[in-house]
């Protein structure tokens, strides 16, 4: 009597984990079940248990970013302080997933994550003096710009190959610098940080500090 293998345990975590590899590397598109199912030497039907189709999938990788945000615990400082720094948090936890950041965007008020930061967004904004429904907006508003942030971050829009990457950025680079710099003067001297910020660091610290200087200009026109 031939014994039956047992059949293999399947870990959604992990299933999210090699779909989160996959879609760094080679953008949401390449995710599919019947891949994955390959890594996991299960049949596709095996994924489908945990994830009823690609879009379920996703939502989870949304739902693994969201998780990664490590809000800052309250504190006694002004209210645009600590939004900053929950802001900072967000954008902390979307970085090193530029090609995937978009998916937080539509599971924000959907995942526990996601809900306890958009609580935390508008309590800060609320104490700020903004009413709830324009918190809401104004929250809503920053948090796609951030988003966006990450998404168009110079960089990470290149090629993952240094070698690659480097022709790229000369080549725009030397467009730039050929234009007539009696016409562009600023565009022109400019070039390389046009094409690609000093740090990036400093590229995601200016992006949150004219958010923050962003809401608190609303709300002092407001007043």
């Amino acid at each position: 009597m031939i014994s039956k293998e047992p059949a293999r345990r399947l870990d959604p975590d992990k299933v999210v984990d090699s779909a989160l590899a996959i879609a760094d590397d080679e953008g949401p598109a390449a995710v599919t079940l019947r891949r994955l199912a390959g890594q996991h030497e299960v049949t596709p039907m095996a994924l489908y248990r945990h994830f009823k189709d690609k879009d379920d999938l996703l939502a989870a990788l949304g739902d693994r970013l969201l998780a990664d945000v490590v809000l800052p615990e309250p504190s006694d400082e002004p209210w645009e302080q600590q939004l900053h720094a929950v802001l900072t948090a967000f954008v902390t936890a979307l970085r090193g997933h530029p090609r995937l950041a978009d998916l937080t965007l539509p599971r924000i008020l959907v995942a526990e994550p996601g809900l306890v930061m958009a609580e935390r967004t508008m309590e800060l904004l609320t104490a700020g003096g903004f009413s709830v429904d324009d918190a809401a907006e104004v929250g809503r508003q920053s948090i796609c710009s951030l988003i966006t942030l990450v998404t168009n971050d110079p960089i990470a829009r290149e090629a993952s190959d240094p070698i690659t990457r480097e022709d790229s950025l000369r080549r725009k680079r030397a467009s730039l610098a050929s234009l007539p710099p009696r016409k562009y003067p600023l565009v022109t001297s400019a070039a390389d940080t046009l094409v690609c910020p000093t740090s990036t660091d400093r590229y995601y610290e200016l992006g949150i500090d004219l958010v923050v200087a962003g809401i608190r200009g609303v709300l002092k026109e407001e007043k």
